[in-house]
């Protein structure tokens, strides 16, 4: 037995543990994130902890770089920069308040670069589709995507040397997935998720990750784990389930989520609170979610129902028009529809078609969103691509032979041949199971909810597509908006408020399409017929300010004008506004007024 006199030795064993803290001073659960933002104005880090200078780690399983990134005057105040963290990589760092963060540098959505995004009071909002992330903890608050961006440890020493350490790991990936926390075997609530897309996948691992230890049961119509559906009408682009899906089975496995694949809800009793099924099962809740989307429009006219006729919305319906299309360039396509899917799919199919024409009641593709002379611009795009258009009419009567189509009859006499013929033309609501259920719908099939988007039935909530909601850039206004990234904020906001968390919405809408690398973002809502546009709209590098009947704007749009729609989305969402009184001198001396 070793003994010893504690007072003599504490001379020397205080000093060696103070060291040992020193060197380490946050003590956390090893593979999560974390970040440290540091004030010069203070002699301690945000997380309360001294500064130390160099910190080193001795952990066996995790591997990690630690390196000098810059110094501390290299970041102005509310500047964003990407720096070498040694030979393993990059970080963005950013300086607001007086405090330096560091994180990923890339969107976890489809990798745009941060630093070309508009960074607002606390968050960066993507230039390319609109998602924002904490700059202090990484957490994704707005969308689309699912994952989350790495947070890095930050010091500064004395001398205003910048140093970040960071997981290898983290920096490869470029991502990190919210701890999804535990389940309790004696919680007895049970939210039931009625729809398998991103919407109803964002609320179930919301609900986790902000602590709900009861049971999940997320129930979907299709045979698939929720899936990157965006991709859906870039026909093509994806031939794998696997790399669409978002999760994999093993993730809901060890998030306790329960995926009910190839089933679908037939009823609601909102006084059991039950939701029936078609295999004729039935699952009681404690909260119900519904985001069961929307299904693609069949305009009734004859021959409709005849083979190679396609509706453009789920894998399935992308993987069969691939197949149909075949490698041999050998079809006549028609597509019916001058909106987002139609010249999507479209542009998608082009290539691989003997030929492409598009027919639409509108005088020029989106022009009933973005005006003629954009609409114009577009048209001799797809043009220059061998692509036909005839507006003004549409599709009265498929012809076929064996039961496949081969030509379609215009209302204006005109016939076109058609092998495939692809249908674009809006969508109507999944909503038809609640008719009986006392849930509140509006005429048109869709939900209405609240601004905490619970609906008239207590404990019973709706979102995406199917959502008559209040949107916070239109006046807090009611609307359903068939927007991704809106649909997984509404799962959001949905999950958390099914905690009582009390979280309103504020909305900001967000969308984009692709055109044969042409992409235009679009942020705001409302119809305008009043527009100003700056810009080469020949050139297809241009901003639209779109106008409401008092000259306020109410939605912006570019194309290769990066961040621009980003910024205005952060203008509105620190509720802000904006005249075309105040576009006269400077059309975008706003952008300046968004972080205070």
């Amino acid at each position: 037995m070793f003994l010893f006199n504690f007072k003599k030795s504490s001379a020397i064993i205080v000093p060696i543990l103070r060291r040992c803290f020193d060197q380490d001073p946050v003590v956390r659960k090893m593979g999560s994130s974390f970040s440290r933002s540091y004030s010069p104005n203070s002699n301690r880090c945000s997380d309360n902890t001294e500064r130390r200078g160099t910190i080193s780690r001795v952990d066996s399983t995790v591997e990690y770089v630690e390196s000098v990134v810059c110094n501390e005057n290299d970041l102005k105040e509310n500047e964003m920069k990407v720096f070498d963290i040694g030979d393993e990589g990059k970080v963005l760092l950013v300086k607001q308040k007086g405090e330096i963060n560091a994180l990923g540098t890339k969107c976890t959505h489809y990798g745009a670069p941060l630093t070309s995004g508009a960074l607002s009071d606390g968050r960066i909002r993507c230039p390319w589709h609109g998602a924002c992330f904490n700059i202090k903890t990484g957490d994704i608050e707005d969308f689309p995507g699912f994952d989350s961006l790495p947070c890095y440890q930050v010091t500064v020493s004395e001398k205003g040397q910048v140093k970040v350490k960071a997981k290898i790991s983290d920096l490869k990936s470029n991502k990190r997935i919210k701890d999804m926390g535990s389940v309790s075997p004696c919680d007895g609530s049970v939210v039931v998720i009625v729809g398998g897309g991103p919407s109803g996948a964002t609320c179930a691992e919301t609900l986790r990750s902000e602590g709900f230890k009861g049971r999940i049961t997320v129930v979907a119509k299709e045979n698939y784990l929720p899936y990157d559906r965006i991709k859906v009408s870039k026909i093509g682009t994806v031939t794998e389930i696997e790399k669409l899906q978002v999760r994999t089975q093993d993730y809901y496995q060890d998030a306790n989520i329960e995926i009910l694949k190839g089933v679908e809800a037939t009823n609601v009793d909102s006084e059991e609170r039950l939701v029936y099924l078609n295999d004729g099962s039935k699952l009681r809740y404690s909260a119900l979610y519904l985001a069961t989307g929307s299904k693609p429009r069949v305009p009734d006219v004859p021959g409709i129902n005849m083979k190679n006729i396609f509706t453009v919305r789920n894998f399935e319906d992308s993987m069969n028009i691939l197949g149909t299309l075949g490698s041999e360039k050998d079809k006549d396509v028609v597509v019916l529809g001058l909106s987002f899917i139609g010249l999507e799919t479209a542009a998608s199919c082009c290539p691989k078609a003997k030929s492409m024409t598009v027919v639409g009641k509108d005088a020029a593709p989106l022009g009933q969103v973005f005006g003629l002379e954009i609409g114009r611009s577009l048209q001799k795009l797809f043009e220059e691509k061998d692509v036909k258009f005839h507006f003004g009419t549409t599709i009265i009567k498929c012809n076929g032979e064996n039961g496949a189509i081969k030509s379609v009859e215009l209302d204006n006499g005109t016939t076109l041949p058609a092998d495939m013929l692809i249908l674009g033309v809006g969508s109507t609501f999944h909503t038809d199971f609640l008719k009986n259920s006392g849930i509140k719908l509006e005429t048109n099939g869709a939900v209405s909810v609240n601004d905490k988007l619970e609906t008239n039935i207590k404990n019973v909530y709706a979102g995406g597509d199917i959502a008559y909601a209040p949107v916070y850039a239109h006046g807090n206004k009611q609307m359903s908006i068939g927007h991704i990234g809106l649909a997984q904020y509404h799962g959001r906001v949905a999950a958390l408020n099914i905690l009582k968390k009390e979280i309103p919405l504020k909305t900001v809408p967000y969308f984009w399409t692709m055109l044969f690398g042409k992409s235009i973002r679009y942020a705001g809502c409302g119809k305008s017929s009043n527009i100003q546009i700056e810009g080469d709209i020949n050139e297809l590098k241009f901003v639209i300010f779109f106008f409401d009947e008092s000259d306020k704007v109410i939605a912006v749009a570019s194309c290769m004008r990066d961040p621009i729609v980003s910024q205005f989305a952060e203008f509105l969402y620190q509720g802000k506004s904006l005249h075309k009184k105040d576009l006269k001198d400077d059309p975008f001396a706003w952008t300046k007024s968004i972080v205070p």
